[in-house]
Parts: C-alpha cells; sequence; structure tokens
C-alpha cells in the first residue's frame, strides 16, 4: 500500500509592494485571529514603522502590547512568552529584520498562537521559512517553528533599509545554488527524503537572482521589490520540502563555524555568499559555475572574499575543514575535507 504523506504549511496571504504596511490590519482581519496582538519588533523598526503599525491596529479597535528587543537570544523568547501570557495575547507580529522576526515566530510557535511576518529589510529567508535562528555562546542554534499565516512586505520600507541588509537577502538567496546540489548529492548518496518540487523552486529562485543581479540596484525600491519576492520563494521551498534542505548546505555549515571562529565579523547572508564560491568549486571544480556564483555577488555589491567579511585565511580554512562537525547533515563535505583541499578551493575562487 501507498502510505506516503506530508502536510505543508504556508502563508495564506503574501502582500509585497509600495506602502503595503498600511494593509497589515486588513490581512490580519482576513485571517479571523481572536485577541489582542503582540507587537514584537526591535528599536529601529519601531521607529520606523512600529508607532504606525501599532496606530492602525488601535484604530481597528485592537489592543496590541508591544515588546522591543535587542537581541535574538532564548531569553528573549521566554521574555516574550511571559508577556503573551500578561496581555493574553491572540496573535504575535514579527516587526523588522531577522531577530525579532525570528524570536516572534519561535515564540508564538510555543504559546500556540498564530504568527505574522513585517519585514522591514529583506536580509534572509527567514521572513517566511517556518525556521528560526538563535545563536547561544559560541554556536547557532536552528529551531524548527511554523511559518507565518501572513506577510507583509513594504518594499518602501526594504528599499530604503541599510544597503548591506538588501545584499545579504541576496546573497542568501543566490546560495540556495549550491544548497540543492548538497541536497541532491545526500539523496543519492545517503537516501535522504528529496522533493524534486522544493529542489527547483528554490534553484529556479537562486537563478532568477543571478541572472538579474546586475538590475539589484541602491536605493530602487523594484529591487526590493525582486529581492523580497525571492526570499519568499525560497522560504516556501523549504516549507515544501518541511525542511531548510533547499536552502541549507555545506554553505551554511562554513557560516555557522564562521559566527563560532569570528563571531559578529559578517552578516548571515554575506557569509553563505562567499561559502557557495567554494562550496560551488569543490561541487564542479575549475570548470564549474563558481564564476557566474562569485560574479552576481560582486554585481550586487555583496562581499566575495574572506577579506571583504573581516575574516583571515586561516579562519575561513578552519571554517571550512571543520563544518562538518556543526550537524549530521551530509553535503559536499562529506565527513571533512583537508586543508589542502580547503586551500585550493579558496585560493582559485580567489575567496583567500
Amino acid at each position: 500500500m501507498y502510505e506516503k504523506s506530508t502536510w505543508i504549511r504556508l502563508p495564506r496571504s503574501v502582500v509585497v509592494g509600495h506602502g503595503v504596511l498600511e494593509d497589515t490590519v486588513e490581512a490580519v482581519e482576513e485571517l479571523f485571529l481572536d485577541g489582542p496582538p503582540l507587537v514584537v519588533t526591535s528599536p529601529t523598526p519601531r521607529k520606523l514603522a512600529g508607532d504606525r503599525l501599532v496606530a492602525a491596529f488601535e484604530d481597528a479597535g485592537f489592543d496590541p502590547a508591544v515588546v522591543v528587543i535587542e537581541e535574538a537570544t532564548f531569553a528573549m523568547v521566554q521574555e516574550v512568552l511571559e508577556t503573551a501570557a500578561e496581555v493574553d495575547a491572540g496573535f504575535m507580529i514579527g516587526l523588522g529584520g531577522g531577530k525579532p522576526i525570528d524570536i516572534a515566530k519561535m515564540a508564538s510557535d510555543e504559546f500556540g498562537c498564530g504568527f505574522v511576518s513585517v519585514p522591514t529589510a529583506a536580509s534572509h529567508d527567514g521572513i517566511v521559512s517556518g525556521r528560526g535562528s538563535v545563536p547561544e555562546g559560541d554556536t547557532r542554534h536552528s529551531v524548527a517553528a511554523r511559518p507565518p499565516l501572513a506577510v507583509v512586505a513594504d518594499t518602501e520600507l526594504i528599499a530604503n533599509a541599510p544597503w548591506r541588509l538588501t545584499t545579504a537577502g541576496c546573497a542568501d538567496v543566490i546560495s540556495n545554488y549550491t544548497a540543492v546540489k548538497d541536497w541532491q548529492l545526500a539523496h543519492r548518496l545517503k537516501n535522504v527524503e528529496y522533493s524534486e518540487y522544493a529542489a527547483a523552486l528554490s534553484q529556479m529562485t537562486a537563478e532568477l537572482l543571478v541572472d538579474r543581479s546586475d538590475a539589484i540596484k541602491r536605493g530602487l525600491e523594484e529591487s526590493a521589490w525582486v529581492v523580497t519576492k525571492a526570499l519568499v520563494s525560497s522560504g516556501v521551498a523549504m516549507s515544501i520540502a518541511d525542511s531548510s534542505r533547499p536552502a541549507s548546505g555545506a554553505e551554511h555549515l562554513i557560516s555557522h563555524q564562521l559566527d563560532r571562529i569570528a563571531p559578529g565579523a559578517a552578516l548571515h547572508g554575506h557569509q553563505v555568499g562567499v561559502a557557495s564560491i567554494v562550496t560551488e568549486y569543490l561541487h564542479s571544480g575549475e570548470g564549474g559555475e563558481w564564476r557566474r556564483v562569485r560574479d552576481a555577488l560582486a554585481g550586487i555589491d555583496a562581499p566575495t572574499t574572506a577579506a571583504e567579511l573581516g575574516v583571515d585565511d586561516e579562519q575561513f580554512l578552519e571554517a571550512m575543514t571543520t563544518a562538518h562537525e556543526i550537524r549530521e547533515r551530509y553535503t559536499i563535505l562529506g565527513d571533512g575535507i583537508e586543508a589542502e583541499a580547503a586551500t585550493e578551493a579558496a585560493t582559485v575562487t580567489g575567496v583567500l
């Protein structure tokens, strides 16, 4: 008998465009959520959009509460949970970049209420995915959580965010290029469950940004539109697969090691972008597509070298040779690569 089944959780509404912050209340009302909203944000997004968002909910008859976070920590998740219990929150809204969205996503999952994602920067695909990322000590934990019920991405706000955040989001999507190759490799060699649909969506999204990287320009709202749509597609691919595999392979393992070895040196998206150059070389060698990946990153002013990440050669090589220890996920790194192979990949591609 055929007994395979799956449960795909996707956002019910995705609202993207100029000035759509004003549509957040309408998007929430269409979800028929009960109870007061708890807005989880950080200082800058609160100034840019938080007060307007709270006022809009108050005008609509809601009684919103606000939690302002400084750092993404498990302690902060608990603080949000305590506030949610105090105000009897009906749902949570993550307003801002990766930190408040990840915290709200994980807290709402544990609290058992709905979650709405309102990004003010397109810095990574966590704005729509079913995973949150929280640092703890010298490591970073990726935690499963339900995807948002709705995503409201105002491209006017996103276009005015610091340019490095947008380029980090682009690089995060471009890194899907090698993540899918790692997933296919794990499927062939380790019989890891694989979704052709999710892989095709993720790869198509990466290809879109690689092909259109020269059109991604600072301060151009159309660029914010393209990047945001790509991040949404990447997150949907993960939801379809019920795994981060479509968007996380060896390049993410290397990035996680860099977080431990050189904490705070660079943004997550920039790290995985540079790491994807060397992992593409490991997959395909000198004649592979690593030049396309590197040139696409350079075309959007994203880092393409360890030095541009603020990481020295020894640190980057250490991350490459030890990244396989991060988690039990089979990638092109296998059970570890030798220092000579890591040096060759990083040197030939110009990363070192």
